[in-house]
């Protein structure tokens, strides 16, 4: 949830979902110590303490958290730390656009229709939109109390703020904002656990973003991106809405189809022009249907060589605001097309599987836990554990180790393990 281009957007770019795995962090050794040797963080902290009363938390609040607090110095290793799987833009895709995720939405979107009702008329953003930020960040709300993803952010940013001198700036002024939360009551510190960065709750809050765009949508007197997801949810609107400057009515783009002999330095992902303009060059939507906007603004791109093409459009952008990467972006754009009932990408992407069933998913679950391999679960969600269950099977048998848990790996298993 950051703007992109600022030091908080490259945090983002590098942390977080660690709530839904979407990088997933190697066991990368490091230093247990602080990275600041010069000061303990005793005194530290109580140097940082005139800090947070000049802005303007109370002693009795700083005292409270802060003493006897000890630093989570194990998020040094989290941040050194590589993703442990590299993934191509259709597996990444696959992962998020699953049909547990497409499943499961819809049926939280029925549930939640009197909230989402409410934010589309206050905030104007198209309520499947926010169902797939809230899928993707959380599964739903699933996993923001898990302790295999998520820690007290409290250690954490303070360990990060004393003994992490490359962006200590930036985390110092989060671990205030975590306090003023605190101080305001809107937070308990032992309620407050998130990614190791500090990000919490259904939609991934940073501290900042709790503070300055975060709503009491629910009218209980505190904002809050725990407990009802109306808050949550409501917040991750506003700022689409505010910092991502969403445009009501406006779709986000869609699939097209270049026409044989294109130009590729017209699909430049940067160039805007009409949707009529562009099929003047020749380009269609992928399904055959009318572009339904004509006059709409887009730009072309071709994120992988011989793959789908995309006109997208401001409100991509917008949503690109709330986690400045591409593939990210367009997880979230085709998991709310997905959810209002729209089919998968028409073109394939070079070496690509389709996305496995919910039914599949389980299937691979229960064959890789029957041979020994831990996936914690049968459910159709691929989290952490079951990427590592699938990539030992896939070093044990001598296939290609990426993790992914996809058709070909199916195939393997039925063949016996």
């Amino acid at each position: 949830m950051r703007r992109a281009g600022s030091p908080t957007a490259l945090t983002r770019r590098t942390l977080l979902t660690a709530g839904t795995a979407t990088f997933l962090a190697g066991s990368v050794p490091a230093p247990a110590a602080a990275q600041s040797a010069s000061t303990s963080f005793d005194q530290w902290r109580a140097s940082f303490k005139a800090r947070a009363l000049r802005r303007g938390i109370s002693e009795a609040t700083y005292d409270r958290v802060m003493n006897g607090l000890k630093p989570d110095t194990g998020v040094y290793a989290l941040q050194r730390a590589q993703p442990e799987f590299q993934e191509a833009l259709w597996q990444y895709l696959n992962r998020r656009v699953s049909d547990w995720r497409i499943i499961t939405g819809q049926q939280r979107a029925a549930e939640q229709k009197a909230l989402l009702d409410r934010i589309e008329r206050d905030y104007r953003v198209d309520r499947f939109i926010v169902m797939a930020v809230w899928g993707i960040e959380s599964s739903y709300g699933e996993v923001i109390d898990n302790p295999k993803y998520m820690r007290p952010v409290l250690p954490a940013l303070a360990a990060l703020a004393w003994g992490e001198p490359r962006r200590r700036a930036y985390w110092e002024q989060e671990l205030l904002n975590a306090l003023v939360i605190v101080d305001r009551g809107w937070g308990d510190p032992r309620q407050m656990i998130g990614s190791w960065a500090g990000a919490m709750g259904h939609t991934q809050w940073m501290p900042e973003v709790w503070l300055n765009m975060g709503v009491d949508f629910d009218r209980d007197g505190r904002i809050s991106p725990f407990g009802r997801p109306d808050d949550a949810l409501a917040g991750a609107a506003r700022y689409l809405l505010q910092r991502g400057r969403y445009q009501q009515g406006e779709s986000w783009g869609c699939e097209v189809r270049l026409p044989a002999g294109f130009n590729a330095r017209l699909a430049d992902g940067k160039t805007y022009r009409s949707y009529a303009q562009w099929s003047e060059l020749g380009v269609t939507r992928a399904d055959g249907t009318a572009f339904a906007a004509p006059a709409h603004q887009v730009r072309l791109t071709v994120p992988v060589a011989g793959g789908p093409a995309f006109a997208i459009g401001r409100n991509f952008q917008s949503i690109y605001s709330y986690n400045p990467a591409f593939s990210y972006a367009l997880a979230i754009v085709h998991l709310a097309d997905r959810l209002r009932g729209n089919g998968p990408f028409v073109q394939r992407f070079p070496g690509s599987e389709r996305t496995p069933t919910l039914a599949e998913v389980q299937e691979i679950q229960r064959r890789l836990t029957a041979l020994g391999f831990d996936t914690d679960g049968t459910d159709g969600r691929v989290g952490r554990d079951t990427m590592r269950a699938v990539a030992a099977f896939q070093r044990k048998v001598g296939l290609e180790v990426d993790g992914y848990a996809g058709l070909k790996v199916l195939a393997r298993l039925r063949q016996g393990g």
